[in-house]
């Protein structure tokens, strides 16, 4: 009994943050019949109907999920989003999934909400310092399974990452917006319309 699993069938998954990685998750999903939510304000509507996702407030997304998985992008905003507060609205049969960055989640109080059986357990994938400092309590846990932020390092990862970079020069130069824009914001602001409109003029020029 100690060593028996949960299954995903007819269970609630929260995504805390709606991207590209989010999407990747709810396609992986949908054969498992999961109940999908998703937290962001800036949540594409249209793709969220087309993967079955309902986009929800925070709070809400937290109370309901039995799986919470922090996949949104580290911003002033979103440093320590996952705190005390929200831990303790978490289900105590919950488990936290962090495959983001570290600092979104508060460390203190996560060890916290896991010796106290707050909630039922962690994964992580990365953490508040990196590499993990050996007396981090984290590692004394039972409850949590640890990697070394090394989830994505796999050969077609990197050839990945490598293209997709080099795409983004390429529409730059040619005076399109890249695509994976993480800082949203500046895609609507008179200077970046004028660096690819410039990039755009060089690049015609030296055809």
């Amino acid at each position: 009994a100690d060593h028996m699993g949960l299954g995903l069938r007819g269970r609630t998954l929260g995504l805390v943050g709606f991207g590209n990685i989010a999407g990747e998750i709810s396609r992986l999903l949908a054969p498992h019949q999961m109940h999908l939510l998703a937290a962001d304000p800036y949540g594409d509507r249209a793709v969220a109907e087309q993967l079955d996702v309902e986009l929800v407030p925070l709070e809400g997304l937290l109370e309901a999920a039995d799986f919470v998985v922090i996949c949104c992008a580290l911003t002033p905003k979103t440093r320590h989003l996952i705190s005390t507060a929200e831990l303790q609205r978490m289900k105590a049969s919950a488990f936290l999934i962090n495959v983001a960055r570290g600092p979104i989640v508060d460390q203190v109080a996560l060890t916290a909400a896991l010796v106290d059986g707050s909630i039922a357990g962690a994964a992580l994938d990365v953490f508040e310092e990196e590499p993990i400092p050996p007396d981090e309590p984290l590692l004394r846990l039972d409850n949590v399974i640890l990697s070394p932020h090394a989830l994505a390092w796999t050969d077609e990862s990197f050839r990945m990452m490598g293209e997709s970079a080099f795409r983004g020069i390429l529409e730059a130069s040619r005076g399109r917006a890249p695509d994976y824009v993480v800082n949203t914001e500046v895609l609507d602001t008179e200077r970046f319309r004028r660096r690819l409109a410039a990039c755009a003029r060089r690049r015609s020029e030296g055809e």
